[in-house]
């Protein structure tokens, strides 16, 4: 993605330009799948964990990133659609978790059910598919 892609995206979300938000969103905007921490660990080693989580944190904040919880205890990003905001995170969608590679990808155009339960209010519903994903399905 062109550099100024990446900084209008942070100025759109009133985020300060540093060289790490910029590394870490090109990142996400370059895989075909969610991320972990660890990936971005692994991958961007000129960073310290602290500015990782932190730079992770305010993505979640500005409704760049959303968070999808994980069976394996660990949690994996994934890029934010049009549906976002800083007050409201929108993610009805599936994800789809491959049992061969272990890549999580946000399926949008397939939703969640919508899940009423008399007696409590539900803030969010995750679902997470697994199998096998187009890569390792051939």
């Amino acid at each position: 993605m062109e550099i100024k892609s990446l900084i209008n995206t942070l100025k759109d979300h009133s985020l300060r330009i540093t060289d790490c938000r910029k590394d870490v969103l090109e990142k996400f905007l370059n895989a075909n799948h969610a991320l972990s921490f660890k990936n971005l660990e692994e991958d961007l080693v000129n960073y310290d964990r602290v500015t990782l989580y932190r730079t992770l944190h305010s993505f979640i904040d500005k409704g760049i990133l959303h968070r999808i919880p994980d069976d394996s205890g660990f949690a994996s990003y994934g890029i934010c659609h049009d549906t976002c905001t800083p007050q409201s995170h929108s993610h009805d969608h599936v994800h789809f978790k491959c049992d061969d590679c272990g890549n999580i990808e946000c399926l949008p155009s397939h939703h969640v059910p919508k899940i009423e339960i008399p007696g409590y209010l539900v803030g969010e519903a995750n679902l997470i598919v697994s199998g096998l994903c187009n890569s390792c399905n051939h």
